[in-house]
C-alpha cells in the first residue's frame, strides 16, 4: 500500500537544508519502480572561456602572421635601396680616369668646368638684356633690328659663310711615323667645341684650308685625310677661335687627343693667341628637304 506524501515531505523553500528522504513502506501491492534519474547535462564552466580564448588566439594569429610579412618586405626594401645606394657610391668614386690622374690634372678639368659656368652666365644676362630692350617701348624697334643683324652675323660665322677674327688658338698635328688620322683631328673638333669654340678652320701642309662647320666631315684619303670634299696633307693646323685656356685645358685632359696622338707616335703643339683670324668660306648648301617651320 502506497503511502501518500504528507506536507512534511514537500521540498523545502530555497535557501533551507534538505531533509533525508523517508524510508520507503512496503506492503503487499506490486512494489512501485523507480524510473531513472536523469542526468542534466553538465556545463563546464570554463569552456566558454576557453572558446572565447582560442577564438581571440585564432583571430589574432592571422594579424600577428600578417605584421610579420609585412616587417618582413620594408627590411626587403630597405636592404635593397642600401645596397643600390653603395653600389652607386663605389662606381662614382671608382672612376678610372679621375682616378688615376694627377693633381695638376684635375686642377684644369675644375678650370675647364668653371670656365663653362661663367660663359653660360654670361650667355644668360646677355639673353635677359636682349629681351629687357626688346620689351622697352620706343627703342624695341631699334633694338629688334640691332639684335637681328648680331644674329644674323653669329649665324654666319657659325655656318661658314663670314670671316671671324678673335682670341684663340692653333694646333699643329704632325706625325714622326704613323700618319695623322682623321679620328684624330675630329676628335680634336670635337673637343674644341665643347669647350666654346665658336669659329674653326683645318689647313694642310700643302697650304690647302677648309672651314670647319656642323656638316664637316673627315675621312681618311691616300695620303692625307678628305675635310668635307676637300683632300688635305700633313702636316695639319687647326685655328680656332674661342677661350684659349678653356680649349687648351679640353685639349691636354687624360686621354684627350694630345695624349692620343702622343700615344700613337705623333706630335701635337697647341699656342694661344690674342687675336687669329678664320679667314676660310664654307659654300652655302642648298637645303632639299628642311623647310622652315612657321
Amino acid at each position: 500500500m502506497d503511502v501518500a506524501p504528507t506536507a512534511d515531505d514537500a521540498p523545502p523553500a530555497s535557501g533551507g537544508p534538505v531533509p533525508a528522504a523517508p524510508a520507503a513502506v512496503t506492503g503487499p501491492s506490486t512494489p512501485r519502480t523507480t524510473a531513472p534519474a536523469v542526468d542534466a547535462p553538465r556545463v563546464d564552466p570554463t569552456a566558454d572561456g576557453a572558446a572565447a580564448a582560442d577564438g581571440t588566439a585564432a583571430g589574432a594569429a592571422p594579424a600577428k602572421r600578417k605584421l610579420t610579412s609585412a616587417g618582413v618586405m620594408i627590411a626587403v626594401l630597405v636592404a635593397l635601396l642600401g645596397f643600390t645606394l653603395v653600389v652607386q657610391v663605389k662606381n662614382n668614386s671608382a672612376d678610372p680616369t679621375l682616378g688615376a690622374a694627377r693633381q695638376e690634372d684635375l686642377v684644369r678639368i675644375l678650370s675647364d668646368l668653371e670656365a663653362r659656368e661663367e660663359r653660360l652666365r654670361q650667355d644668360i644676362s646677355t639673353l635677359e638684356e636682349s629681351q629687357r630692350q626688346l620689351n622697352s617701348g620706343a627703342q624695341g624697334r631699334q633694338a629688334a633690328l640691332q639684335e637681328a643683324t648680331r644674329r644674323a652675323d653669329e649665324l654666319g660665322i657659325l655656318a661658314g659663310m663670314l670671316p671671324a677674327r678673335g682670341p684663340g688658338l692653333t694646333i699643329r698635328f704632325a706625325s714622326s711615323g704613323e700618319p695623322i688620322r682623321a679620328a684624330a683631328l675630329l676628335d680634336a673638333v670635337q673637343e674644341l667645341r665643347g669647350a666654346g669654340a665658336e669659329a674653326m678652320q683645318i689647313g694642310g701642309g700643302d697650304g690647302s684650308i677648309a672651314r670647319i662647320v656642323a656638316a664637316t666631315f673627315f675621312l681618311d684619303a691616300d695620303g692625307g685625310v678628305n675635310v668635307g670634299g676637300r683632300r688635305l696633307t700633313g702636316p695639319y693646323t687647326i685655328t680656332v677661335i674661342g677661350d684659349p685656356k678653356t680649349m687648351r685645358t679640353a685639349l691636354n685632359i687624360p686621354g684627350g687627343v694630345v695624349a692620343s696622338v702622343s700615344g700613337d707616335g705623333g706630335n701635337v703643339t697647341v699656342q694661344e693667341h690674342e687675336v687669329v683670324d678664320v679667314t676660310a668660306l664654307s659654300k652655302p648648301k642648298d637645303l632639299q628637304h628642311a623647310r622652315p617651320v612657321s
